[in-house]
């Protein structure tokens, strides 16, 4: 009798930057006791993949877990599968960056398994046409996708039986389709129903393959299955039934099937990911539509296979910081293939580029570019943690090619591919970026000297699980289930904390806003303040190392003045940067010059928002300090000194805000609701703090003010 090839693909990853308790609690709770089962079970065979950032974290705090696995690869039972060592999506990489991670992820394996891999496996299942072609220049023979790849590509669900070969330019790699219903059995239904699963497959095909890739947090990490998948013994009845079974049934590693079997015709795939991920890269209103239209037709299988959402490009036009950070994880790369492209040689250059480029690839790490139950885009410490390596990166390979203790190099480029031109300012000490046409803001604020990221802050959007959140709110009881349908909420009342931003927060944005605004309203985004100058397109009147003006003329469009007069009150405002250095301080200080023509004098309040994000809000060793008083950063409220500081003394910096004449600073902290793998929660994602000016602006008579911050260690 032709028995059934069980292939399971179990797939571990933490992300860099990832806190110790989570990677401790995984360990504990999922990945070492998965192993001490299988380790009773010597018949159950299967492929496994952990990435290189979990892997470099177990071989320091765990070495008995590496000894684990030994025993497994050197009997047979696990194959150990490569992929890219820091679990980058591939496709989003440049080519010689995907090679080195994947190099790296096998050179790792061959180290202390001693076997290098012979399949990949692909982050998130993230598959564009032209991958063959990297991954056999890799030396990667095979792959796993979902079932929803080929389905997109017309396959037939009776089809998926085995593996097929997927070709571009001419370089193929076997490519095995994962199969969706046996993703969502395991482990969440009972074994019975998975056994019964496995035996109707097997019926209809005799002697073929049934696959699943999937996640092993799933047994142990996701909320409830600590409990469902080892104390109450659900892993293990599973895999003795899967023994018990083994006169129809058979479990393989993937390499042992495809070298035993051939593949089952050819494959011609589109961009693809898995369900979940695709849709959650549509637009929110969209991925509404998208909800809508599923359950529509949930009772029709012969349909549902043809629904399917976006690419997983799209989150960088659905999210601002997500494209941001990609681009300058780009910029860096192009730097350091630049310097490794000179003529020039020595050990101290290729110390500097191998430096450069392990944290380059660390800054690769998937989680922080998306949002999803799992992307980590919502999650700042993650978002830091990239930001972090890129800078590291970029400071090495700016070193190394200007080879000179100071410098400043300003460059005009549209860095962030919108199709509008920015102004990069890099100095030794920091390196900022320009958007003239958003305000004439500052989109991202490195402070070299500690390696941080001082905006990175997060702009508050609509999202489609919102409504599911507002729906929870009642709160009740579930069984064990998918992650993707639990609806926890970790703290009451996060349905009366969604508010959403007009504009992306950057920083140095102008507000010009009625005289009667208060406190609350700029809390409760409620200032009204006056688009064209808050987020209008500036003009670049000049630009250097040393100086950039912005200028934009046009209409307040406030209720600051009266409503017959707002369409034709023309306002000019001029924002002068300028900035000054020495070792380990810098100041970038912003002059503000409002003028008008009209008749009467117009009334205002002024406010030059700035946003910074020292992550831990209610960490005692981070905290704004004013007149002697130390507030944390979950603080919001007015400070009347025209003078205070911000101060991170766990990633060793300070921010001194100066704003001479203002009548004081307003702050209050930014919050997301976001949803999670443990439930809908509440996330610091910095704060907005704003010098305020009150404004009687006579005609033809300039208004100026200046704002200082003042960078500098803070130990």
């Amino acid at each position: 009798m032709s028995k059934l090839h069980l292939c399971f693909l179990i797939h571990a990853h933490q992300p860099a930057g990832n806190f110790e308790d989570v990677l401790e609690r995984a360990c504990q709770q999922s990945y070492t006791p998965f192993l001490e089962a299988l380790l009773r079970h010597p018949s159950v065979r299967m492929g496994l993949h952990y990435s290189g950032s979990l892997l470099e974290w177990i071989e320091k705090a765990h070495p008995e877990f590496f000894e684990l696995l030994r025993v497994l690869v050197q009997r047979g039972q696990v194959e150990l599968i490569g992929g890219g060592f820091y679990e980058p999506i591939l496709i989003s990489i440049p080519l010689g960056d995907r090679l080195e991670q994947i190099r790296r992820q096998a050179d790792y394996q061959e180290k202390h398994f001693g076997r290098r891999p012979e399949g990949a496996w692909l982050a998130e299942r993230v598959w564009e046409p032209q991958l063959p072609s990297t991954l056999a220049l890799a030396g990667v023979g095979y792959t796993l996708v979902d079932d929803i790849h080929f389905l997109a590509a017309g396959f037939e669900p009776s089809q998926l039986h085995g593996y097929y070969m997927a070709e571009d330019l001419g370089s193929s790699v076997k490519v095995i389709p994962g199969l969706q219903k046996l993703r969502y059995l395991v482990p969440f239904a009972s074994v019975e129903e998975n056994i019964a699963f496995l035996r109707s497959f097997a019926a209809e095909h005799p002697g073929a393959l049934a696959a699943m890739g999937d996640d092993c947090e799933k047994f142990g990490v996701w909320p409830g299955t600590w409990k469902h998948c080892f104390e109450n013994g659900w892993l293990e009845r599973f895999f003795a039934a899967l023994e018990e079974n083994s006169d129809w049934l058979v479990t393989t590693t993937p390499g042992d099937y495809l070298a035993a079997h051939p593949p089952l015709g050819r494959a011609d795939l589109p961009t693809a990911s898995y369900s979940e991920m695709m849709e959650w890269a549509l637009p929110t209103r969209t991925r509404q539509r998208f909800h809508q239209v599923q359950q529509e037709f949930s009772a029709r299988p012969d349909i549902s296979s043809f629904l399917r959402g976006s690419i997983w490009r799209s989150f960088f036009s659905k999210y601002s910081e997500a494209n941001l950070l990609h681009k300058k994880m780009l910029h860096v790369s192009g730097k350091i293939r630049q310097l490794a492209a000179s003529t020039r040689r020595g050990l101290p250059l290729r110390r500097a580029l191998d430096d450069a480029t392990s944290y380059l690839l660390r800054g690769q790490c998937n989680d922080a570019y998306w949002h999803g139950v799992f992307g980590g885009l919502y999650a700042p410490h993650l978002r830091t943690a990239l930001w972090r390596d890129l800078i590291r990166a970029e400071k090495i390979a700016d070193a190394a090619e200007q080879a000179r203790p100071t410098y400043a190099d300003l460059s005009r480029l549209d860095f962030d591919a919108d199709g509008r031109e920015d102004l990069y300012l890099v100095t030794e000490t920091f390196a900022t970026l320009f958007n003239p046409a958003d305000g004439a803001t500052v989109p991202f604020l490195d402070y070299r000297p500690s390696d941080v990221a001082l905006v990175n802050s997060l702009q508050r959007r609509p999202e489609a699980y919102h409504a599911r959140l507002r729906e929870a709110a009642s709160g009740s009881a579930q069984a064990v289930v998918s992650i993707h349908d639990q609806r926890k909420v970790k703290e009451p009342g996060l349905e009366r904390r969604l508010r959403y931003d007009q504009w992306p927060r950057h920083a140095f944005r102008l507000l010009l806003f009625p005289q009667w605004k208060k406190l609350a309203d700029y809390e409760s985004l409620t200032i009204d303040a006056s688009a064209p100058f808050a987020a209008g397109a500036y003009n670049v009147a000049s630009a250097s190392a040393e100086k950039i003006e912005f200028v934009q003329e046009g209409p307040l469009n406030s209720a600051s003045s009266p409503a017959t007069e707002a369409s034709s009150l023309l306002l000019r405002a001029v924002k002068t940067f300028s900035f000054s250095r020495s070792e380990n301080i810098c100041e970038i200080s912003c002059d503000l010059s409002l003028s008008h023509s009209f008749a009467q004098p117009v009334r205002l309040q002024a406010g030059l928002e700035i946003i910074l994000n020292l992550l831990a809000a209610a960490e005692s060793d981070r905290y704004f300090e004013s007149n002697g008083a130390r507030h944390p950063l979950s603080f919001c409220g007015e400070l009347a000194s025209p003078v205070f500081c911000a101060v991170d003394e766990w990633q060793n910096v300070s921010a001194i805000f100066d704003a001479p004449g203002a009548g004081c600073f307003w702050i209050a902290p930014i919050e997301t609701v976001s949803e999670s793998e443990d439930g809908f929660e509440r996330v610091y994602q910095g704060s907005q703090i704003m010098p305020v000016w009150h404004i009687e602006l006579a005609p033809d008579t300039p208004w100026a003010a200046r704002f200082s911050l003042r960078l500098s260690t803070a130990r």
